[in-house]
């Protein structure tokens, strides 16, 4: 793993609220708003040089410029939705280029997890009546906020379990 303790003390504080936040707004109201997804570009602009240094950080700003295209390509064919997309943007510097196959799978994992662990519990009607003004639970999209904010979770606590 590229990405080293010392980093994810840097960014998992930071990160972690900000993820979590995503999630839930995601699964109650079906979206991330901009200021979620700001409040986490920042962070990594923020912390991004001292957990990083300079080359560094700079380069994995260009993570954020490549998703963030990619995304808005997604988006306009109407594959993923536009908040999702500017979310993995906003997450896609935390991630360490040689991390991308990690990544990749820790993304996957969570999708699958977050897509079915989702449907199951919008079958349950207990579950549904202690969150009644989620729209996920009526809504036939899926709440990717969910998936990702869980992979950047999981993807830095490794890093910072390593230490």
């Amino acid at each position: 793993m590229e990405t080293t303790y010392i980093q994810a003390a840097w960014f998992l504080p930071a990160a972690l609220p900000i993820c979590l936040f995503a999630a839930w707004n995601d699964m109650k109201d079906m979206k991330i708003p901009n200021f979620v997804t700001l409040a986490l570009l920042v962070s990594f602009l923020v912390l991004g040089p001292f957990a990083l240094g300079l080359e560094t950080f700079l380069w994995r700003l260009l993570h954020f410029a490549v998703v963030l295209v990619a995304g808005f390509i997604l988006s306009v064919i109407g594959r993923v939705g536009a908040g999702d997309a500017k979310f993995a943007a906003a997450m896609a510097p935390f991630i360490a280029y040689d991390d991308m196959k990690l990544f990749a799978g820790l993304l996957a994992a969570s999708l699958l997890a977050a897509f079915f662990g989702h449907r199951l519990l919008r079958m349950i009607p207990q579950v549904q009546l202690m969150t009644p003004d989620w729209r996920s639970w009526q809504d036939h999209q899926f709440p990717a906020g969910l998936a990702l904010g869980l992979s950047l979770i999981m993807y830095l606590g490794m890093a910072f379990q390593q230490g």
